[in-house]
Order: structure tokens, then sequence, then C-alpha cells
């Protein structure tokens, strides 16, 4: 009765699984569905080895089976030892040069694949005038979240990752703190960020994230950093070549943009005195990285998917989220060391939301 409970046991957790992993072919996260040059390379040379161990596997299930089936004691009796084979030159030789051609199927694309998408040469390309020409974004990984800077426009931004399509986009990773790693799933990657040393690497977005279920890709911290790693997420959204323009000229429009402590705007007056110390709301300058006491830059907060990289993108959510930050994100550096009464907190929030340089 036991047994069979347990057998029963086994099947519902199965299933349930079942139910959960079904949620792992989303395709703004899922390596399966890849969404561009990268992700399908990395996607193609998995589909190889699968197919490569499903053969193998294969193989030795049907010759075990031949072997479990042919030799049975109820088919050829108690004495009956089959021809031994040990010592078999032929058959050696056979166990031996299979696997070695194996894992020259095997090894052969991945060398190559990895040596072209390892290939960042372009990055240091410049036009006639000393412009760099391909796009180039500096990520730099924190506890527990995530900048971007474009050098080539002298723009940043936080959280969000905005990037056009079809063209090369190459990035320059490290981290401010510990050891973290970059990986947008349905894009490619992943590539560790560290504080020590500089790692490069580049992606390509084939298609729009507007189409997508929350229209965007979701990218994720890949290596465990605390603990708050499971929240430290980021989005990507993909436009075309056009909106991109578009949207870098609006972020370079914010130069200068700050907070006006005598403003009438109640929250815009708070963040003034309590916030602009760690936050910008102007995306022109330099990277927080550079700064003392650094904070994300907020100036797209009002144009982002979620707040705090996993909160839903609401008013309510944000003023939650600034009462009590240790409640929802452990380990986070954001102090709360300023005191702000709760309508305060609710004219911050607002103020906040509206931080936008998209066109509604």
């Amino acid at each position: 009765m036991m047994k069979g409970l347990k057998k029963w046991g086994l099947f519902s957790l199965l299933a349930a699984m079942m139910v959960f992993l079904s949620g792992c072919g989303e395709e703004f996260i899922s390596a399966l569905k890849p969404a561009g040059e990268v992700a399908r390379e990395q996607y193609n040379l998995l589909m190889l080895a699968i197919t490569i161990m499903t053969i193998v596997v294969v193989v030795v299930t049907v010759i075990y089976l031949i072997a479990f089936f042919k030799f049975r004691r109820s088919k050829v009796g108690e004495d009956v030892i089959p021809k031994q084979v040990e010592g078999s030159h032929k058959l050696e030789i056979i166990w031996t040069v299979i696997p070695i051609i194996l894992l020259l199927i095997l090894a052969v694309p991945t060398v190559m694949t990895t040596y072209k998408l390892g290939d960042v040469a372009a990055m240091d390309e410049v036009d006639e005038d000393g412009n760099p020409v391909a796009l180039t974004v500096d990520v730099t990984a924190k506890l527990y979240w995530w900048e971007f800077s474009y050098p080539k426009y002298d723009i940043v931004t936080a959280q969000e990752l905005v990037v056009p399509t079809g063209e090369k986009v190459y990035f320059n990773l490290k981290a401010a703190d510990v050891k973290h790693s970059f990986w947008v799933p349905a894009i490619g990657g992943k590539m560790d960020t560290n504080v020590d040393n500089l790692n490069k690497f580049y992606l390509v977005f084939d298609k729009e994230s507007e189409d997508l279920k929350d229209g965007v890709f979701y990218g994720k911290c890949a290596e465990l950093c605390g603990p708050s790693h499971a929240l430290m997420d980021f989005k990507v959204k993909s436009v075309s070549p056009e909106n991109f323009d578009k949207w870098v000229a609006a972020m370079q429009a914010t130069e200068g943009q700050t907070a006006d402590p005598e403003s009438t705007d109640l929250g815009e007056a708070t963040f003034a005195q309590s916030c602009i110390g760690c936050h910008a709301v102007s995306a022109v300058g330099a990277p927080v990285s550079l700064q003392q006491n650094p904070g994300p830059n907020l100036t797209t907060f009002g144009d982002r998917n979620r707040t705090a990289g996993f909160m839903d993108h609401t008013e309510e959510a944000l003023q939650q989220w600034i009462k009590d930050p240790e409640k929802y994100k452990p380990g986070n550096l954001m102090t709360g060391k300023y005191q702000v009464t709760d309508e305060e907190i609710e004219a911050l929030a607002s103020y906040i939301m509206g931080l936008s340089v998209e066109e509604k």
C-alpha cells in the first residue's frame, strides 16, 4: 500500500513540475526560443550535444536490451556461457574510435563558435573623426541592480537596457562589489561580471520586444551574489534603429535636468531634499559608478517595466519600496536614512513615476 502511495506521490510531483516548467517556454525569457544570432548559435550547439548524447544512450540501451533478452537463463539455460569478447582488438578499436569521432563532431563547432562569439575587435573601430563606430554599452552590476552606460552618446540609465535591432551591440561587463553574471536567456550569454577584470562580448537582437508578453526581454543575474540574487532582474527593450535614435535624442535632451527643492510640487521638493544625493534625474553625465553615494539613475523610471526590477510598476508598489526596501530586497544598499511622512512618500512616488522620456 505504502509503495503504491509513493509511486503516486512521485507521479504527482512530476505532474506539478511539468506545470511549472511549462512557463520556461515563454519567448521573452526562454533560451529554447532564440531571438538573436548569439542565442541561435548557442541553441544549435545545445541541440548538437543533445543529439549526440541521445544517439549514445539509444545505442547503449539497444545493446543492453539485446543482451538482456537474448541471453536470459530462461531461454539459453542455466549452464550456457555466452562467447567472451574480453581482449578483442576489434571491439576495443571500435569503442575507442567512435567516442573520439563523436567528441570531434562536438568539439570542432564548439571551438569555432566560441572564437566567433568572442570576436569583439569591432569595439575599437572608429570613423574618420575618431568617433566609435559600434554601439557599446558599459554594464555595471551592483547589489542588486544594473547600470547601463552608453559612452558613444554620453548617456546612462538603469534596470532597463534599450538597444536597436539588427546590429551587434557590444558590452563591457564589470561588477562594483561582488561577482555577478549578465544573462539575457532569449538573446544569449551568459557572461560573468567581475570586480577585478573587464569581460567583453556582443549580442544581436533580431526582433522588437514590443509584441512580447511584457514588451521586454527578461535579463537575469546568473551568479549567486547574495540574499537577493533571485531578485536581481533587468529588462531589455529592443526597438527599431529609428526608434533607438529617437530614444537617444530624448535621453540627451534631459541634460541638466534636476529636482528643485523650492518646487511647489511636494514630490519634486521631497526628492530634491531626500533623494537627489544618490539618484539622478538626468540621463547625461558620468555613470553613477564613478560618483559617490551612487544609486540607480531614475530619468526613465516612468518608462520601466518593473519597480526595483521585480515589483509591479505602480505607485502603490513604489510607495511600499520607499518605505522599506530591505523588506522587499534584503541586502540592498538603499539605506532609507531620510525620514519622510506618508504624504511625502505618496507625492514622491507620483513624481518618480512621472519621470519619462518616451512618448505616451
